[in-house]
């Protein structure tokens, strides 16, 4: 792993004038750090923390088994009156979540990079995370040395650290990214260790409110570093209450499960926690890896305290680019990213919001889907995956 002083990507470099992350400003930097005890202890597994769709047909019934969701939120939350004023619950058997956020996207980085590439190099002179102000640092996430988690205000500092950063076009209470290893400036692209990562941020969180998602490039990622987004939403997400269909198991005990989206606008797989949770980001991560290395974009989405990952194969942006998708639904200006697909669907028009239709996102999101015969193929990637955990 190169140090700071020799990062290939960056190089050793001169301070600057204000406070980064680059290389000039974080060897230096006493930031705060939350330090989690071993990832290797069980985990307590609770998958559909919201139900499943033909069990339950209020969808403010929350958690599974009477437990109070209140007690799975910050104590500190925003202004709900003005909260539930631009969020609504589309109207249908699905229960997908319309919002209204007219200025995110004015309030968004750009995107410097090819669309239709997923995997492309780390290039220092467009925008990355090395160039953020340290007052954008939230804190530090490693594990602990001696199996306790603790926060500390000034932390131990390591060469690369992973981040928790702000978000500086939220979507909603506690939007913020997760940079694994910012100075090692390795491009969107995953790999077991970091997935893993993102497992634990889940876990950590311990609410089924709080989930995590990945964007690839091609699939609306608008920053080439490596980077997941995560945010509490007090509501289910559509897609963690559909139904699915187990299709294999896999890992040194067969505790690992595979299972189909069925009946749902994007086709998917879901992938439910075993005995491992090793064991879970590598078969997600070597899939997405090779997906990558087939150009096929792809969405994330970690839900269930990381007891459940979906994953997305899609081709939105190259059906757009090729003048597919119907014009009223281009007219939305949506690009279905992973919170969109899941079920939260960002609106930028008022219009739009006051419009929606259990119909309507229907038609949306699936324009995002492969066709059946594209999405065998990755279906049969993932389950080689998991056979070569035997």
């Amino acid at each position: 792993m190169p140090t700071l002083a020799t990062s290939p990507a960056m190089g050793k470099q001169a301070p600057c004038a204000r406070s980064c992350l680059g290389a000039c400003c974080l060897p230096g930097a006493m930031l705060p750090v939350y330090l989690y005890g071993s990832k290797t202890k069980p985990q307590s597994k609770r998958v559909r923390s919201f139900g499943e769709l033909h069990k339950l047909l209020d969808m403010e019934v929350a958690v599974e088994g009477g437990e109070d969701p209140s007690h799975s939120f910050p104590s500190s939350c925003p202004n709900m009156f003005g909260n539930l004023l631009l969020t609504q619950l589309i109207p249908g058997d699905y229960g997908f979540v319309a919002q209204l956020n007219e200025g995110r996207y004015s309030k968004k980085r750009l995107t410097e990079f090819r669309v239709d590439q997923v995997l492309q190099d780390f290039d220092p002179k467009k925008f990355n995370f090395r160039k953020v102000g340290q007052d954008e640092v939230l804190f530090g996430f490693q594990e602990s040395d001696d199996d306790k988690t603790s926060y500390l205000e000034a932390g131990p500092r390591r060469n690369s650290p992973s981040l928790i950063l702000i978000n500086v076009s939220p979507i909603e209470y506690g939007h913020v990214l997760l940079v694994p290893r910012v100075a090692d400036c390795i491009p969107q692209r995953l790999s077991p260790d970091t997935f893993l990562e993102a497992l634990i941020i889940a876990i950590e969180a311990d609410s089924p409110f709080f989930r995590v998602g990945y964007n690839s490039l091609g699939a609306f990622a608008t920053v080439n570093h490596l980077h997941f987004q995560a945010y509490y939403l007090m509501k289910p997400f559509a897609v963690e209450r559909a139904p699915t269909m187990e299709i294999a198991t896999g890992g040194h005990d067969h505790s690992l499960a595979v299972h189909e989206l069925k009946d749902y606008p994007v086709r998917g797989l879901v992938l439910e926690l075993g005995d491992s949770l090793e064991e879970l980001a590598r078969v997600v991560a070597r899939t997405a890896q090779r997906l990558q290395d087939r150009n096929i974009p792809f969405n994330i989405f970690i839900a269930d305290k990381g007891a459940r990952v979906f994953l997305y194969p899609q081709c939105f942006a190259e059906r757009q680019a090729n003048n597919l998708v119907p014009e009223d639904l281009m007219e939305m200006q949506v690009n279905p990213a992973i919170w969109e697909i899941s079920g939260h669907i960002v609106l930028k028009r008022r219009e739009d919001y006051e419009n929606i239709t259990e119909a309507k996102t229907w038609r949306l999101l699936a324009e995002v889907s492969l066709d059946e015969e594209q999405f065998q193929e990755v279906k049969a990637i993932c389950l080689e995956e998991l056979e070569s955990l035997l």
